[in-house]
């Protein structure tokens, strides 16, 4: 199937400039970009869209260019943005962009070839032309009245709360500039970006013809947005990223968060997020019609993208610790896995003489809140749903130490969900 096909049955074309673009990346031999800012210490599930675009387009024969903002990632992108970012220094873009282009790595291939991705810096021309060569050579093709006719800047300057300052103004002309020279040097001809960065894009495209007289290509890809209409790639609170970094966000919490994607947005995320074939894609539709409670769609999607992120073994691994969540195999979990699957779990500590001599499980129920009393903790265990690391408990059970896992930590559940955690300090 040609890429246009694919690009169309995913849902992954919002805007273009000019639809024979796609033609022309079906073909191959097309040169494009999209940028990515170092505004965090890692890119995030966010950026995971755009990225996968660029490896859609690397497979169909196109060359693929990463662009890492260490010009314009020390102003930051206004679009669409409540309030001006905090202003980075260079110390912390640079720790920054090594993070990043590491990331960029794993889903492109950059050995030497016709289609080979390219890796680039826009410091490497953003921080090294004076600021009057920039106004005579971009500032002068656009007018102040076509940048504040784009939505992403109106959008600021219609709030009588907070303005827009010149830094971010300019942010675009910057992003117009990288075009510019990617075109120039590097042949590209197609920018790609979030539906949020269409002002940018076209600016740049504009830019482009009326420097070299070429036709330049711009193409976005749809927000995608949760079911309460946040933005995908936030956690519950919608405030901390889900970071590709697994040191930020373990495989195991990322593939928890796409378990837990919901049934509405599914498919969606489904057909941008992996490259499962057409096929197999309506099949999981299917079958999140017929029995959405087995949650297939969901597993088949944590899967692909934490192998895409990680490794095969991680997505693995993740899945493994998510069954033995209500398992006796949660014996068999690593102290570190152990501790991701009960992180959201309340807790409390016990001292290691007290265990020693022995504690009631009712008692301890009733210690961790689990039971409003130990009357009431002894009906739970009486009717056989109170647990110990996943062990069904009787009545007259009393712990001792050798029921701790790795020598520390006691596992309580009461029902399925009610869970506490217990640390023998």
């Amino acid at each position: 199937m040609k890429l246009r096909e694919d690009l169309q049955f995913r849902g992954l074309i919002h805007q273009v400039t000019d639809a024979d673009v796609l033609d022309r990346l079906s073909a191959g031999g097309v040169t494009a970009y999209v940028g990515f800012d170092p505004t965090g210490p890692s890119l995030h599930l966010g950026h995971l869209l755009p990225i996968l675009m660029l490896r859609r387009l690397q497979l169909a024969g196109n060359r693929p260019i990463a662009l890492a903002g260490g010009g314009t990632g020390l102003i930051g992108d206004p679009s669409f943005k409540d309030a001006e970012r905090p202003l980075l220094d260079q110390e912390q873009i640079e720790a920054n962009l090594v993070t990043i282009r590491e990331q960029l790595g794993r889903f492109l291939d950059f050995e030497p070839g016709p289609a080979s991705a390219l890796l680039l810096n826009n410091a490497d021309w953003l921080t090294t032309i004076s600021l009057t060569d920039f106004l005579r050579e971009v500032g002068k093709h656009f007018t102040v009245n076509q940048m504040i006719a784009k939505e992403a800047v109106r959008s600021r300057l219609d709030r009588d709360d907070v303005g827009l300052s010149f830094t971010e103004f300019s942010y675009m002309l910057l992003q117009a500039y990288d075009y510019l020279r990617l075109n120039v040097d590097r042949d590209c001809a197609l920018q790609m970006g979030g539906s949020d960065q269409w002002g940018n894009i076209t600016m740049g495209a504009e830019l482009v013809r009326k420097v070299t007289g070429r036709t330049a290509f711009g193409l976005t890809m749809p927000l995608l947005l949760r079911a309460d209409g946040k933005k995908f790639g936030k956690s519950e609170s919608g405030n901390e990223s889900v970071w590709l970094d697994a040191a930020r966000t373990s495989p195991y919490a990322l593939y928890q968060f796409l378990l837990n994607s919901d049934d509405v947005i599914t498919p969606q995320l489904l057909r941008f997020y992996t490259f499962l074939t057409h096929e197999e894609i309506l099949e999981l539709d299917t079958a999140l019609a017929s029995a959405p409670q087995d949650r297939r769609a969901q597993r088949a999607l944590a899967h692909e993208i934490v192998t895409m992120v990680h490794d095969e073994s991680a997505a693995r691994a993740a899945a493994r610790a998510g069954a033995a969540l209500f398992s006796e195999e949660i014996r068999e979990l690593d102290e570190a896995t152990l501790l991701q699957i009960v992180a959201d779990a309340p807790s409390s500590s016990l001292s290691r003489a007290e265990l020693m001599d022995g504690v009631d499980v009712a008692e301890l129920l009733a210690r961790c809140e689990l039971a409003s009393s130990k009357a009431e903790a002894r009906r739970f265990v009486e009717q056989g749903g109170v647990y110990v690391n996943n062990e069904r408990v009787a009545v007259s059970a009393a712990l001792n130490v050798s029921a701790l896992l790795h020598d520390r930590y006691l596992v309580l559940r009461r029902g399925r969900r009610q869970m506490h955690l217990v640390v023998v300090a």
